[in-house]
């Protein structure tokens, strides 16, 4: 048996260990790409180092061997900063967005590449519970809001962007016409927030607090809900569509107090017996700095990650910060404040909406437009025949839909480069070429994309065909810096994966082979 400690722990293993085996016999986790249990060594990521403190000898821990008298330590500040330096040489090749650009340009970040394959596929009640991941009021938004995420649509570089805000108003109204059901709450938390104000913002937090489970008072000055909405002429934006959504979320268990106009001595008496107090009161006045609310030039000055106020438990979000005419933007602030009132009353820390790492490339080449029109369709944008404040046919959207050009990763939460990037802080653009790989796609068995320039080269479908013994499979092809991830012989990925496709996908550390379904990614 050989003796060795790791992060001070002693312990002993048979010969012939690996010193990442070695780890994880005392619950030590050590971050891998290119490992893969039941296939053979290949170190090529070098993710996974760890220090020889004897030496100082930095090694690959998938590979290499315990031996007698080591002294191994897995994350010191040498050790994160060497996965760091790997992580960002890997992304130097690595040609993909996490998020497409059109997600990250909305203001309430919505995942529309999903719901635009869910709409294409018909699956219109996936389609609006995707949307209200991120938008509460998905019907109103999709009549008046000025559409920025179109701005992002790489679609536009071909020809027109994807008429997103139709698509999202569309698949809101298949759920108007059936009747919105009231949001049944997750187990109740005994928690209990007040919101000042019944408008986009107000309503928003109201109805992602209350399906975390909170209870909800909502403080309205007006007779009804709605806030600035209300002046919105009925060809723009018709009354029953609002009413619609607005009676759904405030009859899912939601106390409502209308011509209530809240005073200094009443948001006193709020605070006492409330977790938290939310002001989203849309424009402000000077007599918030009189009841000590630190104001800036805008409107309420907020900490920037939780929306805290200068005074204890209240938070602001909308028009109050600042004023502006995306109601999207007050619908996304209030989504991001209900998570951190959500997680602060779960964990008893108040801390800042998390951000997430995120692979961009930039605007494709005309050479790769081909590409991505492989899973679009060559039509040009459709505007509804009927008119925006009523919106899309089925036939319409189903169209409109189909002209995405799913420049996302299909694997955003599973991805182990963007996760461990996350983790180390990694920097996307330390070690980028001038010129990046061309964007390709080639499709295989079971609805499996690949995409090569998003490949990292780790090896494992390469060591899964050969395990499976597929008759072309992958291999290695080229030397050097010009080695790839290919087919023998020039063969198509098709005949590649006739067996080990799905496997393949699942394993794929990156996204560079993933799933095209949408039910796998809802």
């Amino acid at each position: 048996m050989i003796k060795l400690t790791i992060n001070s722990q002693p312990l002993k293993v048979p010969e012939g260990t690996t010193l990442l085996e070695a780890a994880r016999m005392l619950q030590i986790d050590i971050p891998t790409m290119c490992h893969l249990e039941g296939t053979g060594h290949f170190t090529s990521c070098m993710v996974c180092l760890v220090k020889d403190t004897r030496n100082g000898r930095l090694m690959a821990s998938c590979s290499m061997p315990a031996m007698e008298g080591m002294h191994i330590i897995t994350d010191d500040a040498e050790c994160r900063e060497s996965r760091k330096a790997s992580l960002e040489l890997l992304l130097s090749e690595h040609v993909g967005d996490c998020e497409a650009p059109c997600q990250l340009v909305c203001p309430a970040h919505m995942n529309i590449p999903l719901m635009n394959r869910l709409i294409a596929a018909g699956n219109y009640d996936k389609a609006v519970e995707v949307v209200k991941r991120d938008i509460a009021l998905p019907a109103i938004l999709g009549r008046i809001c000025p559409a920025p995420c179109e701005a992002g649509c790489r679609r536009k570089q071909v020809d027109e962007a994807v008429s997103i805000c139709l698509l999202k108003g569309f698949a809101a109204d298949q759920e108007l016409e059936k009747g919105v059901a009231s949001v049944p709450p997750k187990k109740l938390s005994g928690k209990k927030v007040a919101i000042i104000g019944a408008g986009p913002a107000g309503l928003a937090a109201a109805f992602y607090l209350n399906k975390a489970g909170h209870q909800v008072s909502i403080f309205e000055k007006n007779a009804k809900a709605g806030g600035d909405l209300l002046q919105i002429e009925e060809t723009e934006l018709p009354v029953k569509v609002m009413e619609a959504e607005f009676s759904a979320i405030l009859n899912s268990n939601i106390k409502t107090y209308f011509n209530i106009e809240i005073d200094q001595q009443q948001l006193e008496q709020l605070q006492q017996e409330n977790d938290a107090v939310i002001l989203a009161t849309g424009a402000i006045n000077d007599q918030l700095r009189e009841w000590g609310i630190t104001l800036s030039k805008t409107g309420i000055e907020v900490d920037k990650g939780t929306y805290l106020t200068s005074i204890e438990k209240v938070f602001a979000v909308g028009n109050a910060l600042r004023p502006s005419k995306l109601a999207v933007r007050s619908v996304g602030q209030a989504k991001e404040l209900a998570f951190v009132l959500d997680d602060w009353f779960r964990s008893n820390q108040l801390s800042g909406y998390p951000s997430r790492f995120n692979s961009k490339f930039g605007k494709l080449q005309e050479s790769e437009f081909i590409e991505y029109l492989k899973e679009s369709v060559d039509e040009k944008r459709l505007e509804a025949t009927r008119g925006k404040a009523v919106g899309f046919t089925g036939e319409e959207a189903v169209a409109e839909a189909k002209r995405c050009l799913h420049c996302d990763c299909r694997n955003p939460e599973s991805c182990k480069l963007r996760e461990l990037s996350d983790i180390y802080g990694a920097q996307q653009k330390r070690f980028q070429y001038d010129e990046r790989f061309k964007a390709q796609k080639e499709f295989a068995p079971q609805n499996i994309v690949y995409e090569s320039a998003k490949c990292i080269k780790c090896g494992i479908c390469v060591r899964i065909t050969q395990q499976y013994q597929e008759s072309f499979g992958f291999s290695f092809i080229g030397r050097g810096f010009d080695v790839k991830v290919g087919v023998p012989f020039s063969e198509s990925v098709e005949k590649a994966l006739k067996k080990t496709a799905a496997l393949v996908a699942e394993k794929c550390p990156t996204g560079a082979l993933s799933k095209t379904d949408t039910e796998e990614q809802i």
